[in-house]
């Protein structure tokens, strides 16, 4: 589908649940959100119901997060429904990776493409404080067995100068011999994300520059988004930057996101958008549905306002786990 601003929109984010096994501190507080009751989260059924009726508008990609979206039972059942969707071409998955060993089997067997592991230090100590639950080591092992399953996997850092602004070159060097890319992701001015300090693209290259040498831009296609990647003298794998605030991509953005109550969001820094659950509760069809959503996307906002002095009333107030990941 094409937007009001020429956009091709063909991604589509789905949050399967607002409940999370950690506590991170750029996502919410320590004693965690009110989890939504389950009668109103979209049923699995549901969420594909949403998925189908997108399809039909062209989104051909659709990303499953949370919360944690392994914390949901049936997240294999979802992938094999949403690959058996006709113009869904790939189904992948973002994930903390402390569930992953136990569910990949069956993730695989359901088609799941691609896997996106998020972890943000390997230091025991700062992996604590950051996510306020222990680092396992099964993190580790659910990046090797993804990669040994066959799925692409990307690691998604979140730079934070007071958490992890030493742990970046470490982190970089898991795609030294290992067939992975690994992405920074600047820390989103959203709920608690305020209250941090943001490491920008740019000071996170520098980083990386002074340990390992220049880095090199790649030409070449590493997946759906708008990461900048770069080869890195000796890396079998890549690190790309994925800068929204201090390098905004809006332009060519081509995703909404449906969060687990099944609102539509169309941009991650305005709560603009359209409630489809109860659309779909009161009985409506793939082509209404369709419609709905062919019309809400024409209203996408042209831009964020991230870094800028913005009092919007209709400005995100939701913590990211609310939002979906």
């Amino acid at each position: 589908m094409i937007d009001a601003a020429g956009r091709t929109i063909d991604y589509l984010r789905v949050s399967v649940t607002d409940r999370c096994n950690l506590r991170c501190v750029y996502c919410m507080p320590a004693q965690g959100v009110e989890p939504v009751p389950y009668g109103e989260l979209l049923t699995l059924e549901e969420i594909a119901q949403v998925c189908a009726a997108a399809a039909r508008l062209g989104v051909t990609k659709v990303k499953l997060t949370g919360g944690e979206p392994l914390v949901r039972k049936g997240c294999a059942r979802l992938v094999g429904m949403l690959k058996a969707i006709p113009g869904i071409r790939e189904v992948t998955m973002t994930t903390n990776g402390i569930l992953l060993p136990r569910e990949l089997p069956g993730l695989v067997e359901a088609g799941l493409d691609a896997v996106n592991i998020s972890l943000d230090t390997l230091d025991p100590a700062h992996f604590e404080a950051l996510t306020r639950f222990p680092l396992e080591g099964n993190v580790r092992e659910a990046i090797d067995a993804a990669l040994a399953a066959g799925l692409r996997v990307k690691v998604n850092t979140v730079g934070i100068e007071e958490y992890n602004g030493g742990d970046l070159a470490e982190l970089a060097a898991l795609a030294r011999d290992r067939q992975l890319d690994v992405r920074f992701i600047e820390l989103m001015p959203i709920g608690l994300g305020k209250t941090l300090t943001p490491i920008p693209g740019e000071e996170v290259r520098r980083r990386l520059e002074e340990r390992f040498g220049p880095m090199e831009p790649y030409k070449g296609r590493r997946g759906n988004g708008p990461a900048v990647y770069y080869s890195v003298p000796g890396f079998v794998g890549k690190v790309g930057f994925i800068s929204a605030v201090s390098h905004e991509f809006c332009q060519s953005c081509n995703r909404v996101r449906l969060t687990s109550t099944g609102f539509l969001k169309l941009c991650l820094h305005y709560n603009d958008g359209i409630s489809l659950r109860d659309l779909i509760r009161r009985g409506a069809g793939e082509e209404e549905l369709a419609e709905t959503i062919r019309r809400a996307i024409l209203h996408k906002p042209l831009h964020h306002a991230f870094g800028e002095s913005c009092a919007a009333p209709n400005l995100e107030a939701r913590t990211m786990s609310q939002i979906g990941g």
